[in-house]
């Protein structure tokens, strides 16, 4: 009888030592869980906000107690954006812009990165470290200098002007980035790829080029991200609305409903999240890339 009952009472201890330790183990974890919401509210909640008041009437956005879910919510600030001529040029504009500044970083700085990542020759760690001082420049320090070349090039108020000012920001950090990919790949595949009887080119193109993929996708969605969402650029070198890109609509915004000196805020937010939708859409089509990208190097190979 007493053998019988201290296994159990053995097993018993032991089952309640499991559950004491499985407690204390969730107990320890809960201010880990409470930050990651904090963080996630904090980062969320500005988005949720511009929805909420993209679909709140203008009577209702301003009402107290503060509403965080309209009563009656509507979709008539997205028909009265979609409706305007002027802000569906502007994302036009945007994505021309966007997307031919992403394909010329891309182009040149692939070959860029290639030659300083994989040559050596005098200069070269010079040239590197003038490519990242490029990036550390605000845009307003080379505003002035940008302005005259623009007009003496006579490309004011044109969308060629902002392509190529917003270069001058995406090109360095594409090279930058792009020439850590190229320096990590191991010599052996261009000995073998020589030996084969391909050209420098040939190597470039065909071996290490699609190696690069997850840097090239990396990098080109943050160029297009910039080129987006860039606001001074547009703002100095255009200046009819028939050249505007999204973030210079938004700021110049004339409400079709609102008269005077009235704001229509639900419009705005509701293009404010028309705009943004592109760029979520995008992140989580390359979502996986976006993450080799950003993890390749991080441990030598």
């Amino acid at each position: 009888m007493t053998a019988t009952a201290r296994p159990q009472t053995t097993e018993a201890a032991a089952e309640r030592s499991q559950v004491l330790d499985t407690v204390m183990n969730v107990i320890k974890r809960i201010p880990f869980y409470l930050l990651v919401v904090v963080i996630a509210v904090y980062l969320m909640f500005p988005f949720y906000w511009a929805f909420r008041s993209s679909i709140t009437p203008d009577a209702d956005l301003f009402a107290t107690p503060v509403q965080y879910f309209p009563n009656n919510p509507t979709l008539e600030n997205y028909r009265a954006v979609l409706s305007d001529d002027n802000f569906i040029r502007a994302l036009g504009n945007s994505a021309i812009v966007a997307a031919s500044v992403t394909l010329l970083a891309l182009m040149v700085g692939a070959f860029a990165s290639y030659a300083i990542g994989r040559f050596t020759f005098r200069g070269r760690t010079p040239v590197l470290y003038i490519v990242l001082a490029m990036t550390m420049f605000p845009q307003i320090a080379v505003l002035g200098s940008l302005y005259t070349l623009i007009t003496e090039a006579g490309l004011y108020n044109s969308l060629w002007a902002l392509i190529f000012t917003y270069m001058m920001f995406t090109l360095p950090f594409t090279v930058w980035v792009l020439t850590t990919f190229f320096q990590q790949m191991p010599k052996e595949l261009e000995e073998a790829a020589y030996v084969d009887g391909a050209t420098p080119f040939q190597v470039f193109y065909k071996v290490l080029l699609p190696l690069a993929a997850p840097g090239l996708v990396t990098t080109g969605l943050l160029a297009f991200i910039a080129a987006w969402n860039e606001f001074l650029f547009a703002l100095s070198f255009t200046q009819t609305p028939d050249k505007f890109t999204v973030t210079l609509a938004i700021f110049r915004f004339e409400p079709q409903t609102a008269g005077g000196f009235e704001i229509a805020w639900g419009q705005i937010m509701a293009a404010t999240i028309i705009i943004t939708l592109p760029l979520i859409i995008l992140t989580l089509i390359f979502q996986r890339r976006i993450l080799a990208g950003l993890t390749a190097g991080a441990v030598k190979g």
